[in-house]
């Protein structure tokens, strides 16, 4: 056993059925494996140590959850809009499991009564809410399968806490995102155009080259140059870790 100390209404859940019942509340219905969500809310700030000297908290559980919740998506995306193009669904996906998304997901499905955390509340990183989203649907997969973590967030995450259709018509400035990047970690940044035949529609297509100190990190392609420059712009942050894949 490994519950430690969570918040209720800003008080301190010392008891296990306490958390049991409080998680019965969250999923709709009563879990299996309890250990597995315990886990699931432990930030690597208050890792636990069990006797056997593993260390316990909810990054390999993160790490599953991110993956399932991508394949959750791309089910219900591919489901929900049948003629949208493979690049289309790709950036609605990524708009939808995006850092700000998925914490605001956290945060309103109540997950930060529950993460055991050691840091201060001005110390807690942007992720930390989104990280718990993932972990706690990593642990529904090993609990339950695959079918009962994609009801549970689709159905008591997505369509209770979000508005999808908000999400998806709130424009991100990925050009600036990575402007603000680079001129933080003093770096130069550097687009470059060239212009492609588009194969009988009349409109040139534009392709733009992102580079960083002179080193090619990505490209987009667009109708524009500035829908072109926010391709290349979203591709280089998630190939440095800022945007979610």
């Amino acid at each position: 056993m490994f519950l430690l100390n969570r918040k209720k209404n800003n008080t301190l859940i010392h008891d296990r059925s306490e958390f049991r019942s409080e998680l019965k509340n969250l999923l709709g219905f009563r879990p299996l494996n309890l250990r597995l969500y315990e886990m699931a809310f432990i930030h690597r700030s208050a890792t636990y140590t069990l006797p056997d000297g593993v260390k316990i908290n909810n990054e390999r559980l993160e790490y599953l959850g991110d993956a399932i919740i991508d394949s959750i998506l791309s089910d219900y995306l591919f489901r929900l809009y049948p003629e949208a193009t493979e690049g289309s669904l790709t950036k609605t996906r990524a708009r939808i499991v995006n850092r700000e998304t998925l914490n605001q997901l956290g945060l309103s499905m109540g997950l930060n009564r529950l993460i055991v955390s050691n840091l201060a509340p001005s110390d807690s990183p942007r992720n930390l809410y989104g990280n718990a989203v993932e972990a706690l649907v990593g642990a529904l997969f090993i609990d339950t399968g695959f079918d009962r973590a994609r009801k549970f967030f689709i159905e008591r995450g997505l369509k209770k806490h979000l508005n999808l259709d908000a999400v998806l018509a709130a424009e991100t400035d990925y050009k600036s995102l990575i402007l603000e990047h680079c001129q933080k970690n003093k770096q130069k940044l550097n687009f470059t155009s060239r212009e492609k035949p588009s194969g009988g529609s009349g409109h040139p297509l534009f392709i733009i080259t992102l580079e960083i100190n002179n080193e090619v990190i990505s490209q987009g392609e667009g109708t524009t140059k500035k829908e072109a420059e926010q391709e290349a712009s979203m591709e280089a942050l998630k190939k440095l870790g800022i945007l979610k894949k």
